[in-house]
This record gives structure tokens, sequence and C-alpha cells, in this order.
């Protein structure tokens, strides 16, 4: 039996951001997402933090500011490496080096468990995806541009939709809000360095993006690893032989599509259709 996932609340499509570095140009991009209802993962080098001390208005965050305007915003934050190496230069023990430090300082300053990042510079290699896999990364986005929305199957090398540079984005938004989902859900992922606005000037750029793309009631608003965990959660669904009786081990309410209707399955439910 055919079965499109959905995303909560039974939404076809989900939007997600992706900023690196941790620099003080996230806290303007983080009013902004806020003010229209978007979330995102912000990718950090725990190794570079600004100096104790400085309260340059530009250039990286320091530690405390940085961890404060994430948590309290609600965003994630994610692993960029700890010194921003380029990693397929680097022998496996220096990428696996650079990965656990980061991950480890992250989640001491954050009391959670951090399964994402983002690779510095885009590059990675296969031997780096081992290391990441070797290290329990279950996501990394790379700097490629898909222009387009089905949801990719290999999370560990994972493209965006496009760069908010993207002489596409704002047709792309509109082919996103317009789009009727019929079958596989969509998803939206846009990527960057908020300090690209100041130096560009075009701040402009993801005020218009997030006014139009924000607030709508059609669309999923979510971090990447909230993305992710659910449809690691949907994938964890029991399904007879016939496809009409369903079982949710999982500890999340799962949305999914059928040609008779849309249907919701509770933690620890079993649903015949």
């Amino acid at each position: 039996m055919y079965r499109a996932m959905r995303f909560p609340s039974g939404l076809g499509k989900a939007l997600t951001l992706s900023y690196d570095d941790g620099v003080r140009e996230d806290k303007r991009l983080i009013e902004i997402m806020i003010k229209n209802g978007l979330k995102g993962t912000f990718n950090i080098n725990s190794g570079i933090f600004a100096p104790e001390g400085n309260n340059e208005s530009r250039g990286r965050m320091r530690k405390d500011e940085a961890y404060e305007l994430y948590l309290k915003s609600g965003m994630e934050v994610a692993v960029h490496t700890f010194m921003h190496p380029n990693l397929p230069f680097l022998t496996d023990a220096e990428v696996m080096y650079e990965l656990n430090e980061d991950k480890l300082s992250i989640e001491k300053e954050t009391n959670r468990i951090i399964r994402g990042m983002a690779y510095p510079y885009g590059t990675y290699s296969d031997s780096v995806v081992e290391c990441l896999q070797a290290a329990g990364f279950l996501y990394a986005r790379t700097v490629q541009s898909s222009h387009s929305f089905g949801i990719s199957k290999d999370w560990l090398r994972l493209p965006a939709t496009c760069h908010h540079n993207d002489k596409e984005l704002m047709n792309l938004a509109h082919r996103f809000a317009d789009m009727e989902v019929v079958r596989e859900p969509q998803m939206f992922y846009l990527w960057g360095h908020s300090y690209e606005f100041e130096n560009n000037n075009n701040w402009n750029i993801i005020e218009e993006f997030a006014e139009f793309m924000g607030n709508r009631s059609d669309i999923w608003y979510a971090t990447n690893i909230e993305i992710f965990e659910y449809m690691e959660a949907y994938d964890q669904l029991i399904v007879s032989a016939d496809g009409k009786t369903l079982f949710n081990p999982t500890a999340v309410t799962l949305y999914f599509k059928v040609l008779s209707g849309e249907y919701s399955i509770k933690p620890g439910e079993t649903l015949k259709l």
C-alpha cells in the first residue's frame, strides 16, 4: 500500500536554515528568524571563539554570548569542527580529533547530544564520511545547491536547496510556497554565513525571504536535527504485510497519507486502516 510521510500536524512541507561559524551577525539573523517564525541550525567552531572580554561588534562571538544566544532562541547548535580545517587534507586521526573535540565541547555547554554538523568549506571525502559515522554523526551539510525540494537519502552528504545569495532564491521560494504536496514531503533548506549580509550590505535578502516564507500554516519550521529525528522516527513504523495495520514503537506522534486519506498514529498505538 502506498504511504507518504507527512511532517508534524500532517504538513507536507518543511523549512530549515543552516548558518556557520558562530559570528556576531547571527544575533541580527536570529532576530529576523524569530520575528517570522523560522528555525534553524548554527554550526560553530568551539576552538576559535573570540577571547573573553572581546566586545567588538563584528567577528566571532565569545563562548558565553554564543551559547546564550543559541540556547535562548531555541536554535540547534551543531558541529563545524574544532578549528575549521579542510577535512580531506587531514589524516583520519586528525579528522576524528576535530569532530570529537567540537562535539564534546558543544555537548558540555549545551547539555544536549550533538548529532549533526556542516563541513568546513563544504569539503569532504569518503574517508571523512566514514569518520563521521564512527563518531556518531547522523547528518552533515555540504555547500552544494540542489535547487529542488526533494529530501536527500544521503544525510551525511546533505545538499541545500540553495545559498541565500543564489540569484534563484526568491523564485525557488515562490515555487515552494505555491506548490501543493500530493505525494512525498518536500523541504526547503537554506544556508550561508550571516557575516555575508553585513559584508555585502544586503540584509534585505534574508529579510525579504523570511517575511515571504515565514508564519505560514502549511510549512513546518524546524531545526536540522528536528527534521532528521522526525524522519528517523517515521522509519521505525512497523507495518503489516498488507500495509493495513501499523504500530508506532516511538515516542513521537507520526503522520502519513494514503489513498484513503491522512492519518496520525500516537506513540505505542496500533492503527488499522
